[in-house]
């Protein structure tokens, strides 16, 4: 049996102030899309993206990704919390949000980029699917270092105590999903994409892995605070948010490969 060992939230304390692991694993995916985005332009020989672009696209990028997954944490997964402490909404530094709310907002921020560079939209989310994993991979660290989003009790020999919630081994399921929404997607992606493709079967391809690792993940996840919990059938918001998830991505890449066969 594993114990977590309780890290300090606070990276680095500044009198007051103080600098969060959590808000570090998101400067440390932001880079790491910059370090990736510029490696994908030369690898494709893109004909309109360019560094300064791609800086211009990151922040285009960032500002979806915490709009909309706070907004999403709110009203997806702790609607009750937050209506009645508003003043916590904007405290993204505490942690708490929600992927597929922060989807949701890059899917806006990059269809009003696009239509401003006049750019084809789904062309453009095919060039950044693969430059997405590692940022996942970084939130998930930061979620294990918070001690949030634990698993479910587990006798698995690897199970983990996390002081913070109760006594029980636990599934260290933020690890597991830094392997597979973080790691193995990148790697899929990275390797399908090194090549240029039909357009729509590389975000086709993002929706179907995603989809699929979130939903398998989830089974060793504890159920997440608010009013939800394990829903219909006997599984968790984020699952079933995940389901049209794949089907969408399925669709999407069986109809782009049929169209350029």
């Amino acid at each position: 049996m594993l114990i977590h060992p309780n890290f300090d939230p606070v990276a680095i304390h500044l009198g007051s102030f103080g600098i969060h692991w959590y808000g570090l694993m998101y400067l440390a995916g932001f880079m790491t899309f910059i370090w990736l985005g510029r490696k994908r332009i030369v690898m494709l020989n893109h004909a309109q993206l360019t560094p300064k672009l791609l800086d211009d696209l990151l922040f285009y990028g960032v500002l979806g990704v915490i709009i909309g997954g706070r907004l999403g944490e709110v009203l997806f997964y702790n609607p009750g919390y937050y209506f009645s402490h508003p003043l916590k909404i904007p405290a993204v530094w505490e942690g708490g949000m929600s992927f597929h709310g922060g989807f949701l907002g890059v899917l806006v921020a990059m269809a009003i980029f696009a239509r401003l560079q006049k750019m084809r939209w789904l062309a453009l989310m095919d060039f950044i699917a693969p430059l997405v994993p590692p940022g996942l991979a970084f939130g998930r660290l930061g979620n294990f270092i918070n001690g949030e989003l634990w698993g479910r009790p587990t006798d698995a020999p690897w199970g983990m105590v996390f002081p913070n919630v109760d006594n029980l081994p636990r599934h260290p399921s933020q690890l597991y999903e830094f392997a597979l929404e973080g790691v193995l997607l990148f790697l899929l992606l990275w390797i399908y994409a090194r090549k240029p493709r039909a357009v729509g079967s590389v975000s086709g391809l993002f929706l179907i892995g995603y989809g699929s690792f979130r939903f398998i993940g989830e089974f060793a996840r504890n159920p997440d605070d608010g009013i939800f919990g394990l829903m219909t059938f006997g599984i968790s918001m984020g699952q079933w948010l995940s389901v049209p998830m794949v089907i969408i991505g399925i669709i999407m890449y069986r109809y782009s490969t049929r169209r350029t066969a």
